[in-house]
């Protein structure tokens, strides 16, 4: 088990409450997935700015299993294949439009995605703030809170081993973990957003360092002003570099093949991507007739241009 003071803390950090906006995203979500629905969890930069204006709420919607979750047997077999499945919302309220993007995953899948995936998709994710909009009963957000436990103690394990032996703040370890994982994915933020968001929630980052120490003390000390002495030798600072490098390419691969499962499960996904490259880098990608109509060959293609410009790592 994760130190009891730091699930306590995730338990405090993701029971904070939330514009109403959200819950009526969840509600929407409740009523489509019904029985199968073990709960429904918000992250990203929405959250960051608790706001949807202008924005698409990042979610993620935990099930029981995958064929209670779907009656369309296709969606049940690609989510066991390759988790999570993504899909887009819509909710009108109150003369606006409410969006979001879902990733539909088990529990059992969520669980071993925190604590064992070798690739950081998962726990990377949920190392960061998160908040339950809704959990079915006491014993399932018992195991989220686990959950997002062990997410933070593997993502420093992961990450502060690459530091070698030096004395580091709480804001670098965070920026640096970061970086890792975005470059583990194919994704457009730089290190400038990694900064930002330590920075923006570096109370809440504090708190997790401080609580997870404990299952850290072979490769973490405190010091008296408030920094940390990360204890890696340098023959395991190199393996886990390595290690990062495998996630990389791991990585690369594992994006690669969800993208092309959204394509049959987002709506509007060319255009969703066009959106989050275009707001984290300023680059406009056109969205040709031809790309529409052939979204994975020619999505392959402008993917290979975005890597050699450097928009994607």
């Amino acid at each position: 088990m994760p130190p009891a003071e730091l699930i306590a803390t995730v338990t405090s950090q993701s029971g904070s409450p939330v514009p109403i906006d959200f819950t009526i995203l969840a509600e929407a979500l409740i009523a489509r997935f019904g029985q199968s629905l073990d709960a429904v969890i918000l992250y990203g930069s929405c959250l960051h700015s608790c706001s949807l204006d202008d924005g698409i709420a990042d979610l993620y919607v935990v099930v029981d299993n995958y064929r209670h979750a779907y009656s369309e047997r296709h969606l049940a077999l690609l989510n066991a294949w390759l988790a999570p499945n993504v899909f887009y919302l819509e909710v009108s309220s109150q003369k606006k439009t409410l969006r979001a993007k879902y990733a539909v995953i088990s529990m059992a899948d969520f669980e071993q995605g925190t604590r064992h995936w070798f690739h950081s998709y998962l726990w990377a994710r949920f190392a960061q703030p998160s908040r339950i909009l809704y959990a079915r009963n006491e014993p399932s957000l018992q195991r989220i809170h686990e959950a997002l436990a062990y997410a933070v103690v593997t993502f420093l394990k992961s990450t502060v081993a690459t530091l070698g032996n030096c004395e580091i703040n709480v804001e670098e370890i965070w920026t640096r973990g970061l970086m890792l994982t975005y470059a583990a994915e194919l994704r457009p933020e730089q290190e400038t957003r990694a900064r930002y968001l330590a920075q923006r929630n570096l109370d809440d980052y504090t708190q997790l360092t401080t609580a997870a120490r404990p299952a850290l003390t072979a490769i973490l000390t405190p010091l008296p002003n408030g920094d940390y002495h990360c204890l890696v030798n340098a023959t395991d600072c190199r393996r886990a570099v390595r290690r990062w490098r495998l996630r990389r390419w791991q990585g690369r691969i594992l994006s690669i093949l969800r993208l092309t499962k959204a394509t049959i499960t987002f709506r509007d996904c060319l255009d969703y991507a066009a959106w989050k490259i275009e707001r984290h880098t300023g680059i406009q990608v056109e969205i040709t007739p031809m790309l529409r109509r052939h979204p994975v060959l020619w999505g392959y293609k402008v993917m290979w241009q975005l890597l050699r410009r450097g928009v994607l790592r």
